[in-house]
């Protein structure tokens, strides 16, 4: 499979973003703590430079725990303030107020300086689609202000969200980069759900899963479907959909059904907390 996705309203979405980036204060960047470094776009780098940088590893109730340390220590070396949250029931959420503070401290200091007072710092949050940047949004603020969905590119323009006295947010759409030049980036972005499933073929997507899983989390799907894990991908898709009974007529398995089926699994956390990457090196 080739992964590739590029609405044009992306196009859209980065030009005005380095015409919003000059408003900033600070750049919130979500990315997905089982892919924190294939959840990046790396022209978020360029746009946000000389900028205050915060890297929300979000869903981090997903990823493997250990391997999240790792990342926070990865990132923090890079020059980060970093830090892990699950945005749907705001474990974290206070911890990113106290960081968004301390990482705009010199810019508070100098305004006080100048005789500015009070003036809110603007938070720009992105990400690339699906992160949960308006779950983010919606849960700091404790009102729904961004419309959220459980699929990528729901945002389609930028908002302004006046969280309190202190801190303004601006909501932008997802960005993707319009090439994957590693295509182990793109599985692991559709794995997670960034590319739609749509103009994806779902069976392939899951027996790379099933490979990944057997190489790095073995017992992980005989736990939870019942099953010896000794043969290839194929043979254990097959038996993953006669363990769930998904069959169509005649009895054959059937084998999208099985596919999506797993990928919902390993999405929803059914199949423990997995991480697909971790920092080069290690």
């Amino acid at each position: 499979m080739q992964f590739q996705w590029y609405p044009g309203h992306m196009t859209k979405a980065r030009r005005q973003m380095q015409e919003d980036i000059k408003l900033i204060d600070l750049v919130i960047e979500l990315v997905d703590a089982r892919i924190p470094a294939g959840s990046r776009n790396p022209d978020i780098d360029e746009l946000g430079k000389n900028k205050a940088r915060l890297i929300i590893m979000n869903k981090s109730d997903l990823s493997d725990e250990a391997i999240n340390r790792e990342w926070t220590d990865y990132f923090k070396k890079q020059g980060f303030y970093v830090t892990g949250l699950d945005s749907r029931t705001k474990t974290g959420m206070k911890e990113v107020t106290n960081i968004v503070m301390e990482s705009c401290r010199e810019k508070i200091e100098r305004d006080k300086k100048r005789g500015i007072v009070n003036r809110p710092i603007r938070a720009m949050v992105v990400g690339i689609p699906n992160v949960g940047k308006s779950t983010f949004i919606n849960s700091y603020a404790g009102r729904a202000c961004a419309k959220t969905g459980n699929r990528p590119g729901v945002t389609k323009g930028k908002q302004w969200i006046r969280l309190n006295k202190n801190l303004e947010l601006l909501d932008t759409p997802g960005i993707l980069w319009p090439k994957f030049e590693d295509q182990t980036v793109g599985l692991h972005l559709a794995l997670i759900g960034s590319i739609n499933d749509e103009i994806l073929n779902i069976e392939e997507l899951s027996l790379s899963l099933i490979e990944i899983l057997t190489e790095r989390y073995p017992g992980v799907l005989s736990e939870r479907y019942q099953i010896e894990e000794t043969e290839e991908a194929a043979a254990l898709l097959k038996r993953i959909a006669e363990s769930r009974k998904c069959v169509v007529k005649g009895g054959e398995p059937d084998y999208k059904r099985a596919a999506s089926l797993l990928l919902d699994d390993f999405r929803g956390k059914k199949l423990g907390r997995i991480s697909l990457e971790r920092p080069k090196g290690d």
